[in-house]
């Protein structure tokens, strides 16, 4: 069998047949999001609205992981106290 092919190899409407964990599909965003540590009140809600599970909560910050944040803004839409801003990739 030969070697699966990346998810950009594949033709419009295939099937991956891996594990979500083995596309990092973090380079499909433009904007990511920053959290502000200073501002971070740790209520979770990010992590509870982020689709990909990109938001890691270590038992003391919240952190991005990047390598599966696809930039879409639902958990600086959803922070109570606008700790997370959305910036331009690059």
């Amino acid at each position: 069998m030969s070697e699966l092919k990346g998810w950009r190899e594949l033709p419009i409407g295939a099937i991956p047949f891996k594990l979500s964990t083995e596309f990092k599909t973090g380079d499909w965003r433009t904007f990511k999001p920053v959290i502000k540590q200073d501002k971070c009140v740790k209520c979770l809600l990010c992590w509870i609205y982020c689709p990909d599970m990109s938001i890691v909560w270590d038992g003391e910050k919240v952190t991005v992981n990047y390598d599966y944040c696809k930039g879409c803004g639902i958990c600086a839409h959803e922070c109570p106290v606008k700790a997370i801003e959305m910036v331009k990739e690059g």
